[in-house]
């Protein structure tokens, strides 16, 4: 049975060669690199049976040219996909607004902040929300109440205006 110790020593025999031929194989450094350390990071998890292959060292040269091919496949793939739909639209810089209240939101307790989303953004109902999140109706009330009071004292200072209505203008409390 073949064990760490044997891996270490194969891998101390081979990596440089290996390193080697992949960097002549791909013409990259990097690119021989990484796939040389994922080839063997890939022969370690099959350890007792890569070193119980003819050749070893074959098997990891094969498996680090099969992911270099993979990659290069991607990458065509890619490029082929730019050459077809063009370079993606910029998007426009998030709003002032939306960035103040998703840093209020990170502030605030995980349920309360759960409650508000759900109810505010999402547009659920408080029963809705309450068979969602397991949680009492009760509860759910509770939760958007004090979520709401949090948010509006974080978001004074940023001039965004806190209400309680949803979409529509609906309230489902």
């Amino acid at each position: 049975m073949a064990g760490e110790a044997d891996f270490d020593a194969f891998y101390d025999a081979t990596n440089r060669r290996v390193l080697h031929q992949m960097y002549a194989m791909t013409g990259n450094l990097a690119d021989a690199q990484d796939v040389t350390q994922e080839a063997y990071a890939r022969a370690w998890q099959r350890w007792k049976t890569v070193s119980q292959a003819t050749n070893p060292e074959a098997w990891i040269r094969t498996v680090a040219w099969r992911i270099a091919a993979s990659r290069w496949r991607k990458a065509k793939n890619g490029i082929a996909a730019l050459a077809r739909h063009g370079t993606p639209d910029h998007s426009p810089p998030p709003n002032p607004d939306h960035v103040a209240l998703v840093t209020a939101l990170k502030q605030i307790p995980e349920n309360q902040r759960q409650a508000i989303v759900l109810h505010h953004l999402v547009g659920l109902s408080v029963d809705d929300i309450a068979n969602e999140t397991g949680a009492p109706t009760g509860t759910v009330k509770a939760r958007l109440s004090r979520g709401r009071s949090a948010l509006a004292e974080l978001l004074t200072d940023t001039g965004i205006e806190v209400t309680s209505h949803t979409q529509g203008g609906e309230s489902h409390d």
